[in-house]
């Protein structure tokens, strides 16, 4: 006899599992349901977590290969053990879901394998891999299914993870190809492209739109471009892909400008098709069960995180937003708390946002451009980190901090970094933010010197006033 729960959530990715543990500390008897053998969803087991072993690693070696020399260190050409490295990310992938595993088993949430399927107001079907199901009746669902790999518009595309590569089959090549093209200039071509470049492939990245990181701040793309595009990657903007095929042992990818002209086919040794992700609500038998879809294929949902259905929520991926990680925790805290009669809420508004190349990117808040179509009347602090001592010190001194704040209010709107460390420096500017602070406010703040995140304190005085090493 199937249990009854107070929520059963489907899905057990960053969003679910964070939803669970939540609503277990609230009280409420939990479930999670998880198709994977492993707990985690795509962050932990195929994206977040092992590119960033990737990433870290891939960076080592190209820092052991170029960087040390200047600083009086002498270590001979490296040798890349490719084998080892995928050991090391692998290694991390299994510490990270074993750990979520872990929290299931301390905060007594039940781990109920299968395919999850929503029948309705209350009930779900679960369905493991010997294709037994049982039914489980509960007080409430979420949907926490996240995304798949969305594929390129117009052009059919077989991946078979070896040549024709997801992000998936990215993490998990067996050599360094000579030609790597890259199809999608947003943050997971880039943090993958980056890791084959570094590790010594030619990388050409072929993007739609005329600049690469569509929705970040102008001045950050157009500089991380140029930076990018001294570590050897090359650019093609405002160009469309129309075939990808496999050719020989490699591939061929054929593309045309978007504003019209001749159409150019070029070789690769593998293709990495990185156009972003679609929401994954495949056998939830959602439209059956009545929950009503948004003309993008997300599950529609209210403020409240509420379906058309009662006692059904959804977050994450698979509804509106920026599709990361960290907004789907805190919409997983939020959906626990609303579920237990709290007030849940998630600040849209102060999700910041990391590209972990070298140097990374961050953000949080408004970009110029979005200031500017809004009629917002606002002031601009820049400070590069080549005025900076700590970043002089330590050879990173390319990028800068830019903080936008109101005119005539000093509230700071949106922070954008481009530099060494700018994934771990904006999250002073999120606080800030958090608590409506002005650019006088985080200005004022003493910081401990020599440190990179004076830079921020520099780009805060110079919207508010005027920076002193400058």
């Amino acid at each position: 006899m199937a249990e009854r729960y107070d929520l059963i959530i489907i899905g057990s990715g960053p969003g679910g599992y964070v939803c669970a543990i939540k609503a277990a500390q609230l009280g409420l008897k939990t479930a999670i349901v998880e198709k994977r053998s492993t707990l985690g969803g795509t962050c932990l087991n195929i994206g977040c977590i092992p590119s960033k072993a990737l990433l870290h690693a891939s960076e080592m070696f190209s820092h052991a290969s170029h960087g040390l020399t200047a600083l009086g260190v002498e270590v001979g050409k490296p040798k890349l053990k490719l084998d080892k490295m995928m050991e090391h990310k692998d290694a991390t992938v299994k510490s990270n879901v074993d750990g979520v595993a872990f929290l299931m088993k301390k905060n007594k949430v039940d781990v109920l394998s299968g395919t999850g399927m929503v029948l309705g107001e209350g009930k779900v079907a679960v369905t493991d891999d010997k294709g037994d199901t049982v039914e489980h009746e509960t007080q409430n669902i979420v949907i926490a299914t996240g995304s798949d790999v969305a594929g390129i518009p117009g052009v059919d595309l077989t991946f078979d993870e070896k040549v024709i590569v997801s992000s998936t089959g990215a993490l998990e090549l067996a050599k360094v190809p000579k030609h790597m093209v890259v199809v999608g200039g947003g943050v997971i071509g880039l943090e993958l492209g980056s890791v084959w470049a570094r590790l010594g492939a030619k990388v050409t990245v072929i993007e739609f739109l005329d600049k690469i990181l569509g929705a970040m701040d102008g001045d950050v793309s157009k500089q991380f471009q140029r930076l990018l595009g001294k570590q050897g990657m090359t650019f093609k903007l405002e160009t469309k892909v129309t075939d990808v095929k496999t050719a020989g042992k490699g591939a061929e990818v054929t593309f045309e400008p978007v504003k019209g002209g001749d159409a150019e086919t070029i070789s690769a040794d593998v293709v990495l098709v990185a156009t972003g992700r679609k929401p994954f609500i495949e056998g939830l038998g959602l439209e059956k069960a009545g929950v009503v879809l948004d003309e993008r294929g997300r599950v529609n949902i209210d403020d409240h995180f509420h379906t058309s259905i009662p006692g059904i929520y959804a977050l994450g991926d698979v509804v509106k937003g920026p599709m990361l990680a960290h907004k789907a925790e805190d919409e997983g805290v939020a959906v626990a708390e609303i579920i237990a009669g709290q007030a849940g809420h998630v600040n849209y508004d102060v999700i910041p946002g990391v590209v972990y190349t070298q140097p990374e990117v961050a953000a949080v808040g408004k970009t110029e451009e979005e200031l500017k179509a809004a009629g917002i009347d606002y002031k601009v602090g820049k400070f590069p980190f080549s005025a900076n001592g700590r970043a002089r010190a330590m050879l990173q001194t390319n990028g800068f901090v830019k903080v936008l704040a109101d005119r005539k209010t000093d509230r700071v709107l949106g922070v954008h970094i481009l530099g060494f460390g700018a994934g771990e420096l904006i999250h002073e500017a999120a606080v800030l933010m958090e608590f409506g602070g002005s650019a006088e406010d985080l200005g004022r703040t003493c910081h401990a010197h020599p440190t990179m995140s004076e830079t921020v304190k520099e780009a805060a005085l110079a919207a508010w006033d005027k920076p002193i090493h400058m």
